[in-house]
């Protein structure tokens, strides 16, 4: 049985299967990230490498032309599809000396209230960037310098802010059924991770 299920296993069978489907994603999300940051080493190792080639061998181009334009838009994805994974892991940045003065009952009802607020703010990006996609798609806009379809990129960042979405309503959930905020086997175990 997944971590996620154990976890999630005191919810109603409905919301369980809902919960456990955002951990899955979470993961997925955390791993999409990491393949993006690879990517963006490597294209940037590439970039470099061509560039000292070419101070060597006068047929070798100068550069990777949508070397830079990608380096960007893998940047902006590895910040979007690890963000959910992150919230999860209980990584994104909080107020640990507000939280660790708490009872238990008022940490959970902070916790809740600031997973509900997040999901609404999120949630509104999410949808904006949705549709910034949408009629990026619509009207066939392509980049200048590369004509790549813009949408393609903007659909990448727009699945990882849907994701963080979903696991802020994820946690918003668990906070209201009191269950396990965090999945300590999303964390790293070093910070040499």
């Amino acid at each position: 049985m997944a971590t996620g299920t154990r976890l999630n296993a005191a919810a109603p069978a409905p919301l369980r299967l809902l919960l456990d489907g955002i951990d899955k994603l979470s993961r997925l999300d955390g791993w999409l990230g990491a393949g993006c940051l690879i990517a963006l080493t490597l294209l940037m190792l590439a970039e470099v490498i061509v560039r000292a080639l070419s101070n060597v061998f006068t047929w070798v181009p100068a550069d990777i032309p949508v070397a830079w334009e990608y380096s960007s838009y893998l940047m902006a994805a590895c910040f979007t599809f690890g963000a959910a994974m992150t919230l999860r892991a209980g990584g994104h940045i909080r107020v640990s000396l507000v939280l660790a003065r708490l009872s238990p009952g008022a940490r959970r009802v902070l916790e809740g209230t600031a997973a509900l607020i997040a999901t609404i703010f999120i949630g509104f990006m999410a949808y904006a960037m949705v549709r910034f996609t949408w009629g990026s798609y619509t009207r066939g806009q392509t980049s200048i310098s590369s004509d790549t379809a813009l949408w393609i990129p903007q659909a990448v960042i727009a699945f990882g802010f849907v994701l963080l979405a979903l696991q802020f309503l994820a946690r918003t959930i668990q906070a209201a059924l009191g269950l396990k905020l965090e999945d300590e086997s999303m964390k790293v175990a070093s910070v040499a991770e």
